[in-house]
């Protein structure tokens, strides 16, 4: 490709690497927090005899009406509040920047975060400020609030819990974040099967506030559909960067049949959590790991004398794919695992004593 073609691209995205997705065609996965439970045989049938109904030679239902109902009950939105959906919380996370976007302004969040903020902000042509958290991975308040007085953010984003830490910040802590934010202030809410509390609530207290969902960890992930809820003018504004038709007819079928039958993945995140906190134990009492709280369906640990990186290639050849955090800074010597089924949980434990054996190292 020629130079002067790609002199078009702006320098800030020349600048950037593609996100990256490793193929884990034949390997256990457990690197991209995927619930590992699919849907229970009968209504798998009753799914796919319903889908001969969808019609896919016509565009969707370009609001998605039907999905916007039962999503408003199913995520108990506040009655005074409006939702809005996008192609996974990442859409909704770069139609929230387009929303805002302007020269000089930015989007906040916290380091180590979710690696999409700081992307969309300089897809968006904006500037991205990560607040460094404490040693322990809390909200580190005095940071924020200079940081916040120095910056005045547009936007504020908020893992609850966080990602890829696991943890949950003090609420009283971003509390205090939304009512010092000059702009929007943002609750994601990506793990909150596994977190079992939310800001939802506290949409009716505070108009700069936006919580945002999603139903990938549910188990849906391959549908790929996010939500936003908010106040009503907030959400009108937002929807005008909305391309149309964004919420295709198969999500839209597919979403409103699972939901209606819910409780099922209640029962799936419910086993879930309880397989956590067996895998923290288990990790926790191997000498060679430091394993740090979680309240999502993943756990962040640090190796205290391996090398991070060449133990996920043991793990890898042995034929589990977890996530390589490992870099310079408070991540380092650090991966990260998707809590599985069990049997998977059980291999992985057994790969990782593999990879941290002083034999194999030797060999």
């Amino acid at each position: 490709m020629s130079e002067q073609l790609l002199k078009w691209v702006r320098p800030e995205i020349r600048e950037l690497s593609a996100y990256q997705v490793p193929d884990a065609r034949g390997l256990i996965k457990l690197d991209a927090m995927e619930n590992p439970y699919g849907l229970p045989s009968e209504l798998q049938r009753e799914w796919q005899r319903g889908l001969s109904s969808v019609a896919i030679n016509r565009y969707p239902d370009p609001t998605a009406s039907a999905l916007h109902d039962c999503l408003t009950e199913v995520m108990q939105v506040p009655q005074d509040r409006s939702i809005l959906l996008g192609n996974g919380s990442d859409e909704l996370i770069q139609m929230l920047a387009l929303s805002v976007a302007a020269r000089d302004r930015c989007i906040l969040s916290f380091e180590p975060g979710f690696v999409m903020y700081s992307m969309i902000a300089r897809y968006t042509g904006m500037t991205y400020v990560g607040v460094p958290l404490a040693a322990d991975f809390s909200l580190d308040l005095d940071l924020v609030r200079a940081a916040i007085e120095r910056h005045q953010p547009a936007l504020i984003f908020v893992a609850y819990p966080n990602n890829p830490t696991g943890n949950l910040f003090d609420a009283a802590a971003i509390e205090e974040i939304i009512r010092m934010a000059p702009g929007l202030a943002v609750v994601d809410e990506a793990y909150h099967p596994f977190a079992q509390t939310s800001f939802m609530p506290r949409l009716k207290d505070y108009e700069q506030l936006l919580v945002m969902r999603t139903v990938s960890k549910m188990g849906l992930a391959g549908l790929r559909l996010g939500v936003l809820c908010g106040a009503p003018a907030l959400i009108n504004e937002v929807d005008k960067v909305r391309l149309p038709y964004n919420i295709n007819v198969l999500t839209q079928y597919t979403a409103e049949f699972v939901l209606a039958h819910a409780d099922f993945l209640v029962g799936q995140a419910e086993m879930i959590r309880a397989d956590r906190d067996a895998l923290l134990q288990q990790m926790a009492s191997m000498s060679q790991v430091e394993v740090f709280p979680s309240q999502a369906n993943f756990i962040l640990f640090r190796l205290k004398h391996a090398d991070a990186t060449a133990v996920f290639d043991k793990l890898r050849a042995d034929g589990i794919l977890i996530k390589n955090m490992d870099r310079p800074g408070p991540l380092a010597s650090c991966l990260r695992v998707t809590v599985g089924r069990p049997e998977e949980n059980r291999l992985f434990i057994r790969a990782l004593e593999n990879a941290l054996s002083p034999q194999r190292s030797a060999l």
